[in-house]
C-alpha cells in the first residue's frame, strides 16, 4: 500500500480493508512468447482458451500470468506516461501542476499535464494529429473478471493520448456507454519487444485521460467496461 499526501501533512489513523493477493513467484520471469510485425504490433503466441487454460506451443507446459488491475493515479502511471484529469479538490492535485482560474472564473486550468512529443525521422512525411476512436464495450472476460491480453502495440516516435468523450445525445449517442476502461502497459525491452516484467494494468474512470510515452507498449485497443459491470 502506498499513501501520497497533498499537501504535505500527517496521518493520524488509517484502516486498510481489502484482500491480499499472493503471487506464485513475483520474481519469476515471464516466458510468454511474442511475435512482432513491421507495424509495431506484438501478438502473444499463448492465448487464453474458453476453459481458462493457455494454448502453448508443442512440448511446452501451459502457463497463465495474471496481473492485478489497479486504480489509475498519476504517481502509479508515471513510468509509462501521464494522467489527464481535472480535480475538484485542488488539495489532491499532484505536486508541480500549476492551476489558474480561466474563462471568467467559470473554469480552472490545470497547466501542461502532458507535453506533445514527436521524433519522426526528418523527411519521413509523418505528422502528429488527432483521431477519434469509437470503441465497443469489453465482452471477452471470464466469470472471475479476468480478460486475456492478446495484442500489444506501441508508437515509437510520438506519445499518444486517449481521452473519453462521454455519452452524447441524438443519433450519435453511445447506446452502451462505459464509466471506466482498462489501461494495460509495458516498457520496451532490450530485445525491442515488451518487457513483460513491467506489464501493468490500471482501471481508469471516464473522467480520466491517459498519455502514453513514446515507445511504451499498450493493449491494441482500449477496453471499455460497461456501466452494468
Amino acid at each position: 500500500m502506498k499513501v501520497t499526501i497533498h499537501p504535505d501533512g500527517g496521518i493520524k489513523r488509517v484502516r486498510v480493508i481489502g484482500r491480499r493477493v499472493v503471487l506464485d513467484d513475483p520474481t519469476a520471469s515471464v516466458t510468454t512468447a511474442l511475435t512482432s510485425d513491421a507495424d509495431n504490433h506484438v501478438t502473444l503466441d499463448r492465448l487464453s482458451s474458453p476453459d481458462g487454460a493457455v494454448a502453448s506451443k508443442a512440448g511446452e507446459a501451459p502457463r497463465i500470468t495474471t496481473i492485478p488491475l489497479l486504480p489509475l493515479t498519476p504517481e502509479a502511471f508515471a513510468p509509462y506516461g501521464q494522467v489527464l484529469q481535472g480535480y475538484s479538490d485542488h488539495a489532491a492535485v499532484p505536486k508541480g501542476i500549476h492551476i489558474t482560474p480561466a474563462n471568467g472564473g467559470t473554469a480552472n486550468k490545470f497547466h501542461k499535464l502532458s507535453l506533445l512529443h514527436s521524433t519522426y525521422p526528418e523527411n519521413s512525411g509523418a505528422t502528429a494529429g488527432i483521431s477519434i476512436y469509437r470503441c465497443k464495450p469489453l465482452t471477452d472476460y471470464a466469470e472471475d473478471g479476468s480478460s486475456p491480453l492478446k495484442v500489444l502495440e506501441r508508437h515509437p516516435f510520438t506519445n499518444q493520448a486517449f481521452i473519453p468523450m462521454g455519452r452524447g445525445d441524438g443519433n450519435e449517442a453511445i447506446t452502451d456507454p462505459a464509466d471506466k476502461y482498462l489501461v494495460v502497459v509495458a516498457k520496451n525491452g532490450s530485445d525491442d519487444k515488451p518487457d513483460m516484467q513491467t506489464l501493468r494494468g490500471f482501471v481508469a474512470t471516464a473522467t480520466q485521460g491517459v498519455v502514453y510515452d513514446a515507445g511504451v507498449w499498450r493493449e491494441f485497443q482500449n477496453q471499455f467496461l460497461s456501466v452494468q459491470d
